[in-house]
């Protein structure tokens, strides 16, 4: 009978070659016919392989040089997030159109200032008795006109200190985003390592069996073992097979994800890390919330914003309050009438009072909408502040579950290992049945794999314990 590693090796040969080798006459064996040429035919032969090779084989080119490869490390990738995540750059597009509107609001505390010039034409055959008989005339000048406003109530004072305020909300914004893309790109980073272990695992598994498959054909040869052996220990290499097809895809949809969030075109990556680490202890909750009370972006742009909604009351509250401007101008005149002409300088200022002190209740109404905005700002701030709370508190919790798992697995894979090999040698030696082969392999493979996902879970929980205190990613802060 047959060995089974001799049908499986030729199983994984390349596609390719299985047509090469399979199919074809072995045409410089055949006796030449009667009246043939030897050589000539073998010329034909090897003109016809190469024409019909040129056409049918273009799998047998030599191949394209593959792309480069990426290779990213952690602070690389931290790097390159920090430059081109698309979240970052709307945050720094949105600090350009606060530094505008900051700009727009100071301009009122500043003096206007306005060139104005004019020329016109005017007959009136009406007026020429009165005018000594002048019925038209023409006059032109420039004029350099200046408008400041010298009292508002303090409505200008508190347009400025709310653009400013909104300043300090764009550099929150910035942070808040700049935060939010390196927690996202190392928990990318650290799920792309845990597909790539799993994988390890995964093709190890197969190989395992596989070597398993081998020694049951061996000791069926030897007449030591039964068709049933051979037969399970092939179903148990087909089972193994998807596995591994699932992890490849699970590394594939890991590096797409980190590619999303670094805002990667094009070019195949790869990551370069471990997920071993070390346990650390963790500080008070107390001292944790305070860290985050103080450090967290939301909170301090909610700060800010209700600062914003203070001014805006006073804005609105001086509506209706008088306001004081200085307004005046210099130029040049001339006037043009009855063949005459004069022209000269001129000049006017003044000052200028306006006092809506009633409007039919509407400042009255802004007011009031203007304190309901901030009684809302508020609230949402206390809100915030409570989710705080309670995103430290369970990222606490999530570090010291993860801790404890990684602790309790880490002796397991030890014994695993070893009650592995105890059974493949009792098996070698006949007083061990495959059965237990298999499930040792089991649960050594399932030891390796919860411990690599512990190891996982722990880096992300201390990931998220560092975004819910807000001191993540600080080092990339500009």
């Amino acid at each position: 009978m047959p060995r089974q590693e001799t049908t499986e090796t030729n199983q994984d040969r390349p596609l390719r070659l299985e047509r090469r080798n399979s199919g074809q006459e072995d045409l410089s064996e055949r006796p030449a016919a009667a009246g043939e040429r030897p050589l000539q035919g073998v010329r034909a032969f090897f003109f016809a392989a190469l024409v019909v090779g040129s056409f049918s084989f273009p799998s047998l080119a030599p191949p394209a040089q593959a792309a480069a490869v990426r290779t990213l490390t952690l602070e690389e990738s931290l790097a390159i997030a920090m430059d081109q995540n698309r979240d970052i750059q709307k945050a720094r597009a949105y600090g350009e159109l606060v530094v505008g509107r900051y700009l727009e609001e100071r301009a009122a505390a500043l003096p206007s200032l306005s060139l104005n010039a004019s020329a016109g034409w005017a007959r009136d055959d009406s007026q020429s008795a009165l005018m000594g008989g002048i019925d038209a005339t023409r006059t032109s000048g420039a004029d350099l006109r200046l408008t400041q406003t010298l009292f508002s109530w303090g409505k200008i004072g508190a347009a400025i200190r709310g653009a400013k305020e909104g300043l300090k909300t764009a550099d929150d914004q910035l942070r808040l985003f700049q935060q939010a893309a390196a927690r996202d790109t190392t928990v990318a980073f650290y799920d792309t390592l845990l597909a790539k272990e799993l994988r390890a695992l995964a093709l190890s598994n197969l190989q395992q069996k596989e070597r398993h498959q081998r020694e049951a054909g061996k000791k069926l040869s030897a007449g030591i073992a039964t068709d049933y052996d051979l037969l399970a220990a092939q179903v148990a290499v087909d089972n193994a097979r998807p596995e591994l097809i699932r992890s490849e895809n699970r590394i594939r949809t890991a590096k797409e994800r980190l590619r999303l969030v670094l805002a990667l075109n094009g070019g195949e990556i790869e990551v370069a890390g471990s997920l071993g680490s070390v346990p650390v202890s963790l500080p008070p909750f107390e001292e944790s919330l305070a860290t985050a009370r103080r450090m967290r972006p939301e909170l301090s742009e909610l700060r800010h914003r209700v600062g914003i909604y203070q001014e805006l009351v006073q804005i609105a509250a001086a509506e209706n309050k008088p306001q004081l401007d200085l307004k005046g101008g210099a130029g040049w005149h001339q006037l043009e009438a009855a063949g005459r002409s004069w022209d000269g300088p001129a000049w006017d200022i003044g000052l200028y009072l306006s006092f809506p002190f009633f409007d039919g209740f509407r400042t009255r109404g802004k007011v009031q909408q203007a304190k309901s905005d901030l009684r809302t700002r508020e609230l949402e701030q206390a809100q915030q502040l409570d989710t705080v709370s309670l995103e430290v508190r369970n990222a606490g919790f999530g570090v010291q579950e993860a801790a404890e798992i990684v602790k309790a697995l880490t002796g397991t894979v030890q014994q695993a290992e070893r009650l592995l090999a105890m059974a493949e040698q009792g098996y070698q030696l006949g007083v061990k049945i495959r059965l237990e082969v298999e499930d040792a392999e089991a649960n050594l493979v399932q030891a390796k794999s919860n411990l690599a996902q512990a190891r996982h879970d722990y880096l992300v929980s201390m990931v998220n314990l560092a975004w819910a205190t807000g001191m993540l990613g600080e080092q990339q802060v500009d």
